[in-house]
């Protein structure tokens, strides 16, 4: 991995080439702006788009991808399986799995998650999860908001471990202990909000730090994560946002940079926590 490179990759526990920074989609209508925002992240050079059941722009993603005039299979694509099918079993989560690829028209997934551990049902969407894979149709298979614990419940019954977790993870959340166990069990960390939900400005360090490279607080954000190795999905409609969030290249954080944004983690969470959400 060169992580000065725009498209710079990571390889998953499997060989599969995960982009380290992709579109999010969270929040994004669907329709034309789901659409839209994915053809110029594609024009712009992303390879990586991520999107889930509940975004509810699945249709759009895919749309965009399509009438991007870049072959399918240079895309990753993420979608997720979300806690209604979990809570309804395993052949609930295998039918939500054929209608995110109704929806996005695909004949397949680079990587599918389990969007949140659902209590007393997460093992048995894993065993879905298993399957979904074991047939070809999900490249890579993964969770998100998985806490060490819901891991270690989980591993001992799997037969795949998760090649992916995709967490909150951003300066004031950095969940260091959880990065650790899962470079120990070669789990490929995403963060969600890297960009802090629009709070990445009220940073002073981060700010500061931007200027002595005449970047934004948000790009500094990005970098740090993707030095850290960890991919970084941040989420913009519109396309000059999104082709600052890609414009990583010609810069690299000094290690006391590095440092410093190290130092500013205070464990907030800005989402729901894993252990008590009610969605």
């Amino acid at each position: 991995m060169n992580p000065t490179s725009f498209h710079a990759t990571i390889s998953l526990s499997n060989g599969v080439q995960m982009p380290m920074l992709g579109l999010g989609t969270w929040q994004t209508p669907d329709g034309e702006t789901a659409s839209q925002a994915v053809r110029w992240a594609i024009e712009l050079g992303y390879r990586h788009i991520d999107t889930a059941a509940i975004y509810g722009n699945e249709k759009g993603v895919g749309e965009g991808v399509r009438s991007s005039g870049v072959k399918r299979e240079k895309i990753f694509v993420t979608t997720k399986v979300w806690n209604d099918a979990q809570r309804a079993g395993y052949d609930a989560v295998l039918s939500a799995f054929d209608e995110s690829l109704a929806r996005l028209q695909f004949d397949y997934v680079d990587l599918y998650l389990v969007h949140w551990p659902v209590k007393g049902k997460y093992k048995e969407a894993w065993r879905a999860m298993e399957k979904i894979y074991a047939d070809g149709r999900a490249k890579a298979i993964g969770v998100s908001n998985f806490l060490q614990h819901h891991l270690d419940d989980l591993l001992p019954d799997a037969q795949i471990v998760p090649q992916v977790d995709q967490i909150e993870l951003h300066p004031w959340l950095q969940q260091k202990s959880l990065t650790e166990y899962s470079v120990k069990h070669r789990i490929v960390q995403t963060a969600w909000s890297p960009l802090m939900q629009g709070k990445i400005d009220d940073v002073p360090e981060l700010k500061r730090i931007a200027r002595q490279y005449g970047k934004s607080a948000a790009q500094v954000a990005l970098r740090w994560n993707i030095q850290h190795g960890i991919v970084t999905i941040p989420k913009s409609v519109r396309r000059e946002r999104i082709a600052e969030n890609a414009n990583l290249e010609d810069f690299v954080l000094t290690s006391e940079d590095m440092q410093t944004i190290d130092g500013l983690d205070s464990h907030k969470r800005l989402g729901a926590d894993p252990d008590n959400f009610s969605f």
